[in-house]
């Protein structure tokens, strides 16, 4: 009684209705039967009278036994469960419906059907946060659901080193948002009921009610904020592509300025967090996020990736990344953040899987590390590429950074009319 393996979105099961037999059990949930025994002379799985199990079985069992493969024992786990100290009973609830078991499709199987690379079929798990399968697995409901979009790709000429790519960082990406929602669960969900004298087994009661009704609200939530950045990127394919059609057309003479990066710092972060602890760090960074993301939207730049420390930073023109990095500067200094220094460097850049690479970026690393507090260092060919107006440069000669071969000419960036300091 598995999904159809053709079926692209899982067909809700009842969890409570026993309907898999102990080897429909094993198989569903991809678990060995002699598991499953275990599980039932444990307590922690019961049987129905014609020894049969539910949906909600097969999500215990596989919660089971991953906590048997972290070495929790589960013994331990059964006697805390007849003290009632712990309760499974809330993986019936429809928001832990992902907890599903495997189609009887293999791998194999799915590849020839659709044509898509075997390997491509394996990267979905892996791009799932779990560990690689082999041809021969069976596939796992839902993963049904992303296979037919592999499929189209593939059927419509997308290369298969890229249809990988989108995997991985979709992947990594969703790994975080994951990451973050356990995070606050346990902290402002969780562990409230144990602060206030709940014991394990009241957890599943008492958050319940939340639990269900954000499940898809949050769902609706990742794909309004998806869609929200698939504007913004989709607008940076439409300006690229008209461009290129005007000019071709003779009609229009692009910019030629290369793009920017950029990396913003702040200083004394390391021994804050030694300091301090973990939690002022991160509330640091945290309003360092806030102050970048608003202001670097401002002037058509974006961040790249968060570096514990700082952020990254992509402009694609140099002139108002250099205005962004200022503000970025005061911004933090009115926040009552550390002092902040910025690196800001323009020239070819290659992006792949969401990020940036190449020379550009390294020396846009190398400078903000350089770089003292409350100054916005940037190379020649930021000054180039810099309409004169709002932004003044003062050169401060070739640097010698680390990891370079040759020395790099510098300037600082200050507001017009901003007195200099000497270096």
């Amino acid at each position: 009684m598995t999904a159809e393996p053709q079926t692209a979105t899982p067909i809700p099961t009842p969890t409570t209705e026993p309907i898999y037999s102990r080897p429909q059990m094993a198989a569903r949930s991809g678990i060995d039967a002699r598991f499953i025994d275990r599980l039932c002379r444990l307590g922690i799985l019961t049987a129905s009278a014609d020894d049969r199990f539910t949906e909600g079985d097969v999500r215990r069992a596989r919660i089971m036994q991953a906590l048997d493969g972290t070495g929790l024992p589960l013994d331990s786990v059964a006697e805390a469960m007849r003290a009632k100290q712990i309760d499974l009973g809330f993986v019936d609830d429809p928001a832990y419906s992902h907890f599903a078991g495997l189609t009887d499709e293999t791998y194999r199987d799915a590849s020839s059907r659709t044509g898509v690379p075997i390997e491509l079929l394996l990267a979905i798990r892996e791009a799932m946060g779990s560990p690689p399968p082999v041809a021969e697995d069976r596939v796992r409901e839902i993963e049904t659901g992303v296979i037919p979009a592999v499929e189209l790709m593939v059927r419509h000429g997308v290369r298969p080193a890229v249809i990988e790519r989108y995997l991985r960082a979709y992947g990594d990406n969703l790994r975080r948002m994951a990451e973050v929602e356990s995070d606050w669960w346990m902290s402002d969900v969780i562990q409230p009921v144990l602060a206030s004298g709940g014991g394990l087994a009241d957890v599943g009661p008492r958050t319940a009610d939340f639990a269900n009704a954000l499940a898809p609200l949050s769902e609706r939530l990742i794909l309004a904020l998806y869609h929200g950045h698939q504007t913004n990127s989709w607008m940076k394919n439409f300006f690229e592509a008209f461009e290129a059609g005007m000019t071709a057309a003779g009609i229009y003479t692009p910019n030629d300025r290369p793009p920017a990066i950029a990396f913003i710092d702040l200083s004394g972060y390391t021994r804050l967090t030694e300091d301090r602890g973990d939690a002022a760090a991160a509330d640091l960074a945290g309003r360092l996020a806030r102050i970048v993301q608003r202001t670097s939207g401002q002037h058509g730049g974006r961040p790249v990736k968060w570096l514990g420390d700082g952020v990254m930073f992509h402009f694609r023109d140099p002139g108002p990344g250099v205005v962004a990095a200022l503000e970025m500067v005061e911004g933090a200094r009115e926040a009552g953040l550390p002092p902040a220094h910025v690196g800001v460097h323009a020239g070819p850049v290659l992006f792949q899987e969401g990020d940036y690479f190449g020379r550009t970026v390294n020396i846009a690393s190398r400078i903000a590390d350089y770089a003292r507090q409350g100054e916005v260092l940037v190379t020649d060919e930021v000054v180039a590429a810099t309409d004169p107006g709002t932004v003044r440069f003062d050169p401060i000669g070739p640097v010698e950074l680390k990891g370079l071969t040759e020395a790099v000419p510098l300037h600082v960036a200050r507001r017009v009319g901003e007195a200099g300091a000497k270096r």
